[in-house]
């Protein structure tokens, strides 16, 4: 009975499919950013998903159905979400001068400023974020990553 031949710790290969390490790498890397920008938010007041909705509408108007799809989540958590921003005064609901049956939001001169805030927010975490690696390897992974989100986002929306 021969024994096969085995390789250098250096070049062995991974014993699980490529696709059983990439799920549980992006779930945790998922949490942890969303735990992240959770504290970031918190300490300003927000909650998670509402940095994105205030990004996600202007001052003209959008519908929740469009507002949901843009974020792709549901237009029953955008409803959510709004309830809180409008609380605050950050959004308004306004009726669609061309379609009376309609509800538009928008964003408020509170909401803009607030936006701003948890802009420079973003790009502080961001920055934090980036500092662990060289410029040429974040570029890279970052072009990575908004592709792989694209592909995702698309799959999500077939699936719905």
């Amino acid at each position: 009975m021969t024994s096969m031949p085995t390789r250098p710790a250096s070049t062995s290969v991974p014993t699980e499919p490529q696709g059983e390490r990439l799920v549980p790498a992006l779930l945790s890397i998922s949490k942890s950013m969303r735990a992240l920008q959770g504290m970031k938010l918190a300490a300003l007041g927000f909650h998670n998903g509402q940095d994105e909705l205030l990004m996600a509408i202007d001052t003209k108007g959008e519908t929740v159905s469009n507002v949901a799809e843009q974020l792709s989540i549901r237009p029953s958590t955008v409803s959510k979400m709004m309830d809180r921003l409008v609380a605050k005064g950050l959004v308004e609901r306004i009726g669609d001068s061309r379609d009376g049956r309609r509800t538009l939001i928008r964003i408020t001169p509170d909401g803009i400023e607030a936006r701003k805030m948890l802009i420079r927010a973003r790009s502080e975490l961001d920055l934090e974020i980036a500092s662990a690696m060289n410029a040429e390897r974040c570029a890279e992974i970052t072009q990575e990553l908004e592709e792989f989100a694209h592909y995702i986002a698309g799959r999500l929306r077939r699936l719905r």
